[in-house]
């Protein structure tokens, strides 16, 4: 048996929440999770998170179902193209929104299959056997410098630019969504704002999704203890768990 529950939560330093969070099935059962982290703009961020989680959730729950993977990974692409015109022209129409974008990070599973798409600095995991694995791959100047060298693990950490974006949806005319399928076994799916990961490390995250616990109460507690942390960022949790049946 399939449980599954999102939350999201302003925190405790703005005063506004630009995330965005969806979990859905279609008429297939297969499921969809997203998070969208917004940016810039007079609430300009709160729209572009609002239209990318919106649109995409909308397609798929019209849809009979998503297909084979290779199906989901072309309508994954084409969909993601159609968000980022569509934020894109809401820019170029409405000049107070410049600068708009948002973070994309999504998950669909089916019976056959797990896949993962990214863009920008949002997180999607699995948790299996009470550990969790990062799948998805941050999009920003301080992973780019890591990837090349320039940086090491713990410089990046508390690097001053280490949210600054390469990629988001809506900022330029096209953008490439990365897609990574997983092949290992998993009990949960985990997508996450970095208000979560900026302030959690993955171990605690991962000693709360293995608690004795209902689904609700570990993705407040994921929450709870963001802000305890400072909750200086929108957070933002999406997780499903696949019962034995499932797995």
């Amino acid at each position: 048996m399939i449980k599954q529950f999102y939350l999201t939560d302003a925190g405790l330093v703005r005063e506004t929440n630009e995330d965005s969070v969806i979990i859905i099935n279609n008429q297939s059962n297969e499921y969809l999770l997203a998070v969208a982290d917004g940016m810039g703009g007079h609430t300009g961020g709160e729209i572009a998170s609002s239209i990318a989680v919106r649109h995409l959730g909308g397609r798929f729950r019209n849809t009979s179902s998503i297909g084979n993977v290779d199906d989901a990974i072309a309508w994954l692409k084409e969909t993601i193209h159609e968000i980022n015109f569509e934020i894109y022209k809401h820019t170029s129409t409405n000049p107070e929104s410049e600068g708009m974008g948002t973070t994309l990070v999504c998950a669909i599973m089916t019976k056959e299959f797990l896949i993962f798409g990214n863009i920008g600095d949002s997180s999607g995991f699995i948790f299996n056997k009470n550990h969790i694995y990062k799948i998805t791959k941050d999009h920003t100047l301080v992973n780019l410098l890591l990837a090349s060298g320039e940086l090491t693990e713990e410089e990046a950490k508390n690097h001053p630019k280490k949210n600054v974006l390469m990629r988001a949806l809506g900022s330029t005319k096209s953008v490439e969504m990365d897609v990574f399928q997983v092949e290992s076994s998993y009990d949960g799916i985990l997508l996450c704002s970095d208000g979560v990961t900026n302030l959690l490390e993955e171990d605690l995250i991962a000693k709360i999704l293995a608690e004795d616990i209902s689904i609700e109460d570990r993705v407040k507690k994921i929450i709870q203890k963001s802000n305890n942390r400072g909750g200086n960022d929108n957070i933002s949790v999406a997780y499903l768990e696949r019962g034995e049946d499932n797995a």
